[in-house]
């Protein structure tokens, strides 16, 4: 078993970080944040069980924590991951995983020189059974070579709901840093590539003049010798929608497709991971909802015994670095 401290709560994705890890039979020492929050607040009333401390440094420096989690302010997350590696911990932080180049850059460096892990949640891909079943059906052959991945990721912005770091780039990220590294991470993932080439990035501000900073939308296409990828990332979700956002995932391939319905069957099939499948033999859906989600096992093996099953230590450096790359290129 291994014992984890998180260092930041500021995005609800704290709260899937520390459940998973949980349930995965690990143990946290204890949590940490800058300042009151309701992200906070939520932690406490679903783990009263966790203490929160203080300091930062009661959980960086205690020796029996192994790994610190955060879900800090966007623009945090890679002073928090340094620091930690540094003091010989494992990393795991929600996405993005940092905003900058040269943020990322001191990650990769730190990682190198201690040895330490830096892992992403990229919880649309991670998070998700239909996604997974769709790995296993590809890794399968089920649809042949895949030469194309189209991912939308839109989001309702419930903007009432958001703290005022939330829209400024400076501390959130772009768009694309934020939102679509989760398509980047998919893309790579399904085409089996290790690396792209950004042909061409766009953001956007269309329905939040308030904050003129803000994107709202963003779009890249990837493409390697190959592969190819589009996506497409929004703030624009309607509050009729029955969920955050209606993410969908086309995987083309030699030998047929498949698209997922992550959280939603628009006007269809309820509840959602909804994986639809398309080959020779003809079309069909596929019952997700039994498929293990092995991230947290796997990744706790993985830190106990220096291996990379949940996620590749380079992969993540890929996707991360292609969003902030595009990010950096965009076009406005």
């Amino acid at each position: 078993m291994i014992t984890f401290g998180v260092v930041g709560i500021e995005h609800p994705h704290a709260m899937n970080l520390i459940a998973g890890l949980r349930d995965a039979g690990a143990r946290c020492a204890g949590f940490f944040t800058g300042r009151p929050n309701p992200v906070l607040d939520r932690c406490r009333q679903r783990f009263p069980d966790v203490p929160v401390v203080d300091d930062a440094r009661r959980l960086v420096e205690d020796p029996d924590v192994a790994l610190i989690v955060s879900a800090d302010v966007p623009d945090l997350r890679a002073a928090v991951a340094v620091a930690a590696m540094r003091a010989g911990k494992d990393v795991l932080v929600a996405k993005p995983g940092c905003t900058t180049s040269a943020q990322l850059a001191e990650i990769r460096a730190v990682a190198a020189r201690t040895g330490r892990r830096w892992v992403v949640a990229f919880s649309e891909r991670l998070h998700v059974r239909a996604a997974v079943r769709a790995g296993e059906l590809v890794h399968a052959g089920a649809i042949g070579t895949v030469v194309q991945t189209i991912g939308l990721g839109p989001h309702q912005l419930k903007r009432s709901t958001r703290p005022a770091w939330f829209f400024d780039p400076a501390r959130n990220g772009s768009i694309l840093t934020d939102l679509a590294s989760h398509q980047i991470d998919q893309f790579l993932f399904y085409t089996g590539s290790t690396d792209a080439e950004i042909v061409a990035c766009t953001v956007a501000n269309h329905a939040t003049p308030e904050h003129p900073a803000f994107q709202d939308f963003g779009e890249v296409l990837l493409r390697n010798a190959h592969a190819h990828g589009y996506l497409r990332v929004d703030w624009y979700s309607p509050d009729g929608l029955p969920t955050w956002g209606d993410g969908r995932l086309t995987i083309l391939g030699t030998a047929g497709y498949i698209e997922l319905r992550k959280y939603v069957d628009i006007a269809g099939r309820p509840g959602g991971d909804h994986l639809f499948l398309v080959d020779a033999a003809g079309t069909r859906h596929v019952d997700c909802a039994g498929v293990r989600l092995p991230f947290y096992p796997d990744l706790v093996r993985d830190l106990v015994e220096r291996t990379e099953s949940a996620i590749g230590q380079e992969h993540t450096f890929t996707a991360t670095g292609l969003a902030v790359r595009a990010a950096e290129l965009a076009t406005r």
